[in-house]
């Protein structure tokens, strides 16, 4: 089901959205425990009563229940704006990782696959920052327990410390975008949310991280004091043409799997392949830089999972996934991989 913004009226949409997160989380809960119950001779009714009860009662309201359950796993959303609710998709599987494709087109930045995809309510401020700080917002709450100032929880409530890696994907003139790109950014700069780089070069990890990819100037990126978009780094070269580049501009490098490896013959890489991934996991790991390949085998389900399943154990740190379900184990399609 797709949800159209009205232009004047985009926060209702967001709450419109949050609201149904919520009322699916309550309904699945509400559902598991009728199945437990009814299963369970041992649960008296006045006391399946009580419990059932309890989930609207104010002493076992959770104020950051938002993302209660949800463990994060290592997958990257690609392409996350093609998703059903883009964002929201990802984080109720628990990815870490979400990209969005950004164009800039009279001052504003939208967000889709190709310019003829665009419309003018699916904007990078609409789709990305009004829900990510909605969220941010709610996992941090004020309390009068804070005794030492504001929290920078992340997204997941079962992992706090967990940041989430935004892809920006610039699609249009990189150094044109990027002052808009920054604009944008600025409510969650503000409010502590970004990870950031400052000019010791000391890394302050925080609830979001933002990683700069498509025609995000790398030049740009290097002169930012503080640093708070850093740059998708190229794997294959980070031993050659960017031998130089660090953690501290690229905590992240990626590569496009078929160019890199060719073609997949069965469920698993070659000997050929397999001495390149370990060459190139070795190289960047070294510089503390995380790796994710995207544009991997996506038919035969099996070669899919079985490349999945792989890169995991080699040590690729993000595994980049169209089917989010399927990624994050959820689906009985290929056992689970």
């Amino acid at each position: 089901m797709q949800y159209a913004i009205l232009d004047p009226y985009p926060f209702l949409q967001l709450l419109f959205i949050t609201t149904n997160m919520y009322i699916f989380n309550l309904f699945s809960t509400l559902t598991t425990f009728t199945a437990l119950t009814a299963c369970s001779s041992a649960v008296s009714p006045p006391l399946q009563q009580i419990l059932g009860n309890a989930y609207t009662a104010p002493l076992y309201t959770y104020p950051t229940s938002l993302t209660q359950d949800i463990l994060p796993v290592l997958i990257h959303s690609h392409n996350d704006y093609w998703r059903p609710l883009p964002f929201y998709s990802a984080l109720s599987v628990g990815a870490i990782s979400i990209e969005a494709d950004v164009w800039l087109y009279n001052d504003t930045l939208y967000v889709g696959h190709e310019p003829s995809a665009l419309t003018p309510e699916r904007t990078f401020e609409s789709l990305y920052i009004d829900p990510i700080l909605d969220v941010l917002n709610r996992q941090n709450p004020d309390s009068s327990f804070l005794t030492e100032g504001a929290t920078h929880n992340g997204v997941y409530d079962a992992a706090a410390e967990q940041t989430l890696h935004v892809f920006v994907d610039i699609k249009t003139d990189g150094a044109e975008a990027w002052p808009y790109i920054l604009d944008a950014l600025q409510p969650l700069y503000s409010a502590g949310y970004l990870s950031t780089i400052n000019n010791t070069n000391q890394l302050t990890s925080r609830p979001i991280t933002v990683v700069g990819t498509g025609n995000t100037p790398l030049s740009l990126v290097q002169s930012q004091t503080p640093r708070y978009v850093f740059f998708d780094g190229p794997i294959r070269t980070l031993n050659s043409t960017f031998s130089n580049i660090t953690s501290q501009i690229s905590p992240i490098a990626s590569t496009n799997f078929a160019v890199n490896f060719g073609t997949v013959l069965g469920t698993s890489l070659n000997d050929t392949q397999l001495a390149l991934l370990r060459q190139q996991v070795t190289v960047a790991h070294a510089k503390g830089i995380k790796l994710r390949y995207w544009n991997q085998p996506a038919w035969p389900i099996s070669t899919r999972n079985g490349i999945w399943r792989q890169l995991r154990t080699e040590g690729v740190d993000l595994i980049n996934v169209d089917d989010l379900e399927a990624g994050a184990g959820f689906s009985d399609v290929g056992n689970y991989w």
